[in-house]
């Protein structure tokens, strides 16, 4: 695990979370239980505060920072995922940020939100719950279904399974 104190301010990583060897968790960030950090994630609190709920993802080379004195919060079973890059206040529970989105100062994601691939949120934006979001600038192009909602849950299962996998079977061999 890849733990960085910046001064006096020091990850804490709760019981059954994993943390990539290879990622850097920097400062004042804490981390919930069953989350996955992937290779590569840069988690910087070194001189603001991020807090990841329970059951969340930040999956490879994906970034979260925040400006000076500010918190960034993801909810339960948030998936972030690869390369997104996150400086927002808010992300609620269960909501999806797609590969390589950006996600500017002062953004908010509902719950069960998702924002698409590519897309790119300027700051202050406020996404509503159950609302897809696709574009550059991002634009509210859809409603997020039941159907969304089972494959999303699939898939958000998978990253908690292998939080609890990556302890037992992930081993350098060179």
């Amino acid at each position: 695990m890849a733990l960085y104190r910046f001064g006096d301010r020091k990850p804490q990583v709760a019981k059954g979370a994993w943390v990539s060897d290879s990622a850097r968790v920097i400062g004042d960030v804490v981390i919930g239980s069953d989350c996955y950090i992937g290779h590569g994630a840069v988690l910087r609190g070194d001189y603001g505060s991020i807090r990841l709920g329970p059951g969340t993802a930040v999956e490879e080379n994906a970034t979260i920072h925040i400006r000076p004195e500010g918190l960034s919060v993801l909810g339960e079973r948030v998936t972030v995922g690869h390369g997104a890059i996150l400086h927002c206040n808010r992300i609620d529970d269960c909501a999806v940020i797609g590969m390589g989105a950006v996600l500017s100062f002062g953004v908010e994601v509902g719950e069960w939100a998702i924002v698409a691939e590519g897309c790119v949120v300027p700051g202050e934006m406020k996404i509503p719950k159950e609302k897809i979001v696709k574009g550059v600038p991002a634009k509210v192009t859809g409603e997020v279904n039941q159907q969304h909602k089972e494959f999303w849950n699939y898939g958000k299962q998978l990253y908690i399974d292998l939080a609890a996998q990556y302890p037992k079977e992930f081993e350098r061999i060179d």
